[in-house]
Order: C-alpha cells, then structure tokens, then sequence
C-alpha cells in the first residue's frame, strides 16, 4: 500500500471533496439515463423489475370487470378504449395499461370480440359501414388464462348513431416552393502594408452576389362534385340513412338525428407556401494597409416566393326524401370556393 506520508506526497483532499460528489452524480445520471432508454425501448421484464407493470401470472386474482370509459356504445367507424380492472384476494385492485393507467399488460389478458373488433393494446372499434353491423349488439369477453379459476368480464356493446360523422372530400394542398439559392460572400481584399516607411493601400472586398428569388408555391387541388343522398328510416328511433358519392367511390352513414349529425366537407386545397428567397452574400471586407481597402457591398437577398392559390370547392348536391325534410339540421357542409350547394326534394327508397 501507498503510504503518502513516506513518500512525501500529500494529497489535496479538498479537490477529493469536490470530485467525488461530482463523480457519483454522474455515475447516478448515468444510470437513471440507462432507466429511462429502457422504458423507453419498451422492455417489459424491466418495467416489471422496476414496479411500474405487473405479470398477471405471479400475483393472486379474485376477479375482473371491464367498462368503456368513453361510454356504453360505439359508433360505425369509431374506436374507443377498453378498460379491466384486476382485484387481488387483500382488496388492491389493479387496471390495464393504456387508457386504465394501470400496471396490468394487455397480454396477460384474452378478449374475445363478438360484431366489435379488438385489438392487442384493448381498443375496440367498429367497420365505418354501417350495413355491417345495423340491428346487431356488440359483446367482448375478457379472461386471465393463467388464472382459469377466475370468470370472465362479459360487456355488451351497443352499436350508437347519435355521433358526429364525417366525410372529407377537399382538394389536396399545392407543394411548396422552393427556396431561393443564397448568393456567395465576396473576397475579401489583398492586404497592404502599414509599416510608415513603406506604407500601401489594402486591396477592396469583393461584392457578395444576390440571392435568387424563392419559388412560387403551387396552386391546391380542386375538390370533386359531391352527391348526397338523405332517406328517413321510421321506427320507434328514427334514423337517417345517407349516402354520400365523389370521385368514383361511396360513404354510407346511419345517423340518429337526436344528437347525431354528417359533416361533409368539399374544399378547395390549400396552396402550396411560397419559398424564401435566398440570403445575399456578404461583401467582402477590405484588405488591411494605409489607407484600409473598402469593403465590397452586400448583395441583395431574394424575394419571397408566393403563396399558390387555393383550389376550387366542390359542387354539393343534397337529394332528400320529404319525410327526412325536417331533419335537414343534422348535415352541415362545407365547400369553400365552390359554389352554392343545391337542396332537391324527391321521393327517396331505403337505401339498404
């Protein structure tokens, strides 16, 4: 062993005093950066090791229930998070991951998905046709297979039409300009003398050349024409049946007027930004000397490029049969720099 006394050599204890603090904290940040790439890399066993999941397989279940936190329903076309709550035999209870916030892995669980579709982080959704699943109910049953003993979760899930649905038919945005070139710095100039007996002038800088001006953005997309066709369907709740046609291709919808509602949008596309014009060079500085060399002049930046145009809206025609007259409130359109939708009652079957 060192004997610093023998040796002669003393060491300054008070830079000791400073170092070390200062190197444990940077062993600690290491480590808490090391903690955080692995959650964030997604690696479950370390999560577990860590407190913040659970594996279903290693802890007691007495029970399980499961609930929609956005409501009972779900609309055609919609999604919604599924949420199960776990109950220990000592009373702590335990939620899914995702939308629950809790520690439980959607893979520790089974759900079987009956009309609704399910996928593996829980969130169930519905086919946006609605001829799919009109007058059926939708059931999801959840299990803990390394728990056999433990019963299922059963939940209906009624299919609803009082939301607010929408169909966009706009034109695409134009592309952007592109930007202007900057132009080049001047030279800067020779160098003189300043020596008294031998003085001489500095040579002048260069001019830096103009940038070149931004391109203009391109124009937007026209929307195409849209037809909509509007039918009530009577009964005990009323619904409203549309069918929605553009560009070759056709959106139906089942809307409970009572709440519900279409949007149908046909804008003209947004045009593309105008590039920016490019940044002028720099003149170059004069060169040193008696006298200084004058330095060069700054050349001119670029003009911006403009904005293209916006596209045109698309023509919207709403064909309604009489009994859904006076449901006419529930569609709102929208077809910016197009012309004025057109209104034609005529006698309207079911559409399905």
């Amino acid at each position: 062993m060192l004997d610093f006394r023998s040796s002669g050599f003393l060491p300054n204890l008070d830079l000791i005093q400073i170092h070390l603090p200062q190197l444990m904290i940077k062993r600690w940040a290491a480590c808490l950066g090391l903690v955080a790439l692995l959650a964030l890399s997604g690696c479950t066993s370390m999560k577990v090791r860590l407190g913040w999941k659970v594996y279903l397989a290693k802890i007691p279940v007495k029970s399980i229930e499961a609930s929609l936190p956005k409501g009972p329903g779900i609309a055609p076309g919609a999604k919604s998070p599924l949420v199960v709550v776990v109950t220990q035999p000592n009373g702590k209870v335990l939620r899914t991951e995702g939308k629950g916030g809790g520690k439980v892995l959607w893979k520790d669980l089974q759900v079987t998905a009956n009309v609704v579709a399910a996928n593996k982080k829980g969130v169930l959704s519905l086919p946006s046709d609605p001829r799919i699943t009109d007058g059926k109910l939708g059931h999801v049953t959840i299990t803990v297979p390394s728990h056999p003993d433990v019963g299922a979760a059963e939940l209906d899930i009624p299919v609803r039409y009082n939301y607010k649905f929408s169909s966009n038919f706009s034109g695409s945005s134009g592309f952007s300009g592109m930007n202007g070139t900057d132009g080049s710095d001047g030279m800067s100039g020779s160098l003189g003398s300043t020596d008294p007996d031998h003085p001489s002038a500095g040579g002048n800088g260069s001019d830096g050349s103009n940038g070149s001006d931004g391109h203009d953005g391109g124009r937007g997309g026209d929307a195409p024409p849209v037809q909509i066709r509007v039918a009530l369907r009577s009964g005990s709740q009323p619904l409203l049946q549309f069918s929605v046609s553009a560009a070759g291709q056709e959106k139906l919808y089942l809307v409970d007027p009572q709440g519900g509602s279409l949007t149908v949008v046909a804008d003209g596309g947004s045009g593309g930004s105008g590039g920016k014009g490019g940044r002028g060079g720099r003149g170059g500085s004069g060169g040193i000397g008696t006298p200084n060399g004058s330095s060069g002049r700054d050349g001119s930046d670029g003009r911006n490029g403009w904005d293209g145009p916006q596209g045109k809206g698309g023509s919207i025609t709403v064909s309604y049969d009489p009994h859904a007259k006076a449901f006419l409130g529930t569609i709102h359109l929208s077809n910016r720099n197009g012309p004025p939708p057109v209104f034609k009652e005529e006698p309207m079957a079911p559409l399905w």
